[in-house]
């Protein structure tokens, strides 16, 4: 994905307590560094944790509103399956997923009331192929030593795909952000996550 494009539209979804605003934050310096205007507004579900939390992340040479219009979505980074789902319709036809293959069930489905939809990610690649990129972002963070990371892990991989901007852009951005004592995990994730679209030959 080159970032020369007029305007590219992102969006992010995921629920609370899994760290999306962080992420959105560590890009958006990345582009601010890069000389882009930057744009975003982030909607909370009802609950701080557990509820539905969603970025819309619009980044170009002159951005006049952070809004994403419903099928304008260049780029979706989903946190959780259901949480992507939820929003494949905002996606253009060419549009680029980066997928957490990690499930958090919803009070209905822990209810019994609904049953979780099967094969999330088979549903991505029947309709964008290639596209469709299921990271193992949960897994990566596990075998870290702190689950907390997977949303580091997901902006590696999510990194790979813009072609201008050098991996030190985004390591030199999530030191900036973050504590010295959260630095060194941070970093390792974000460098797993990277490597796992780059060792697919992804870009």
């Amino acid at each position: 994905m080159s970032t020369s494009e007029a305007t590219t539209n992102v969006f992010f979804s995921g629920v609370g307590g899994q760290g999306t605003i962080l992420a959105s934050n560590i890009l958006g310096q990345v582009l601010l560094r890069a000389g882009y205007d930057v744009k975003k507004a982030e909607v909370h579900g009802m609950a701080q944790r557990g509820g539905d939390v969603t970025t819309h992340f619009r980044f170009g040479a002159r951005v006049h509103s952070p809004l994403i219009r419903q099928g304008d979505v260049d780029l979706l980074i989903a946190f959780e399956l259901l949480e992507g789902l939820r929003y494949i319709d905002w996606l253009k036809p060419d549009a680029r997923i980066v997928l957490n293959n990690h499930r958090i069930l919803p009070p209905a489905v822990s209810l019994g009331k609904m049953e979780y939809p099967a094969d999330v990610a088979g549903t991505f690649r029947k309709h964008f192929g290639g596209n469709a990129h299921l990271v193992e972002g949960t897994g990566i963070a596990r075998a870290l030593g702190n689950i907390q990371v997977a949303n580091v892990v997901l902006l590696g991989a999510l990194s790979f795909l813009f072609h201008d901007l050098d991996e030190e852009r985004w390591l030199e951005a999530l030191r900036e952000l973050l504590p010295p004592r959260l630095q060194e995990i941070n970093v390792r994730a974000f460098l797993e996550g990277r490597g796992c679209l780059a060792g697919r030959g992804q870009g």
